[in-house]
C-alpha cells in the first residue's frame, strides 16, 4: 500500500485531485469528513458547548461549523481558542485515520486529504506529499466564491502553516491553475508513478 497526502494552499482544489485520483482506482480518505464526526461526538460536543455555550448547535442540535469557525477564525480571537479546538479534535481525528489506514492495508493507491496535514503530524502516516499549486490571486477569488472573506483565507491558511514548508516537503506537484482536463492529465502521470511507487515504512 502507496499512501499520498494531499497538501496546498486553501481553495487549491485538493479535493478535485482527490477526486480524480480516485477515479483512477486510488481509496480516498477525507480528514474533514472525520472531522465532522468527531465535531459531534458526545465528549467533544459536550466539551465545545461548555466552553462557547449553545450558540454553536444548529436547528438540529448538532455543532455548527461556521459558528465554530467564527470562535477561533473571527477578527481578534485569542489564538488559545483555536488550541483548545485542536486539542480535542486532533487525537480523535488521527487515530481514526490510523484505524481506516489499517483497515485499507490491502489497498494498493491511498490518498490522504487533510489541511492540516503537516502541522498535526498526520504526514507520518504517509509514502509522499503531493501539493496541490494554485497562485494566491486565484484562491481568493475560489474562496469569495465560497463565501468566505480574503481576511477569514488568510487567517485560515496561516492556521494551517506555511505553503512554502508544505512545497519544499511534497515529492510530487500538480499545477492546478487551469482546467479540470488540464489537471487531469497531470494527475494521470502521477497515477502511472504512484502504481510503480515503492511503499515505505510509514505506517500507523
Amino acid at each position: 500500500m502507496v499512501v499520498v497526502g494531499l497538501v496546498g494552499g486553501i481553495a487549491s482544489g485538493k479535493s478535485l485531485v482527490g477526486r480524480q485520483l480516485q477515479s483512477l482506482g486510488a481509496v480516498l480518505i477525507v480528514a474533514d469528513q472525520i472531522g465532522h464526526e468527531v465535531l459531534n461526538s458526545p465528549v467533544v460536543r459536550a466539551a465545545l458547548v461548555q466552553r462557547w455555550g449553545s450558540g454553536i448547535l444548529d436547528a438540529s442540535d448538532r455543532i455548527d461549523r461556521r459558528e465554530v469557525a467564527r470562535r477561533v477564525f473571527g477578527p481578534g480571537v485569542d489564538a488559545n481558542e483555536l488550541r483548545f479546538l485542536e486539542q480535542w479534535t486532533h487525537p480523535a481525528i488521527g487515530a481514526r485515520i490510523k484505524e481506516e489506514l489499517s483497515e485499507l492495508a490491502a489497498s494498493a493507491v491511498v490518498v490522504l486529504d487533510a489541511p492540516l496535514l503537516l502541522k498535526a503530524g498526520w504526514d507520518t502516516f504517509c509514502d509522499g506529499l503531493v501539493f496541490v499549486e494554485v497562485e494566491q490571486s486565484l484562491r481568493e477569488a475560489r474562496a469569495m466564491q465560497r463565501g468566505w472573506t480574503v481576511s477569514e483565507l488568510h487567517a485560515r491558511e496561516t492556521a494551517q502553516g506555511s505553503l512554502e514548508e508544505k512545497r519544499q516537503r511534497s515529492r510530487w506537484t500538480i499545477d492546478n491553475s487551469g482546467t479540470q482536463e488540464q489537471t487531469m492529465a497531470q494527475v494521470k502521470g502521477l497515477w502511472q508513478e504512484l502504481t510503480r511507487f515503492p511503499s515505505g515504512t510509514a505506517r500507523p
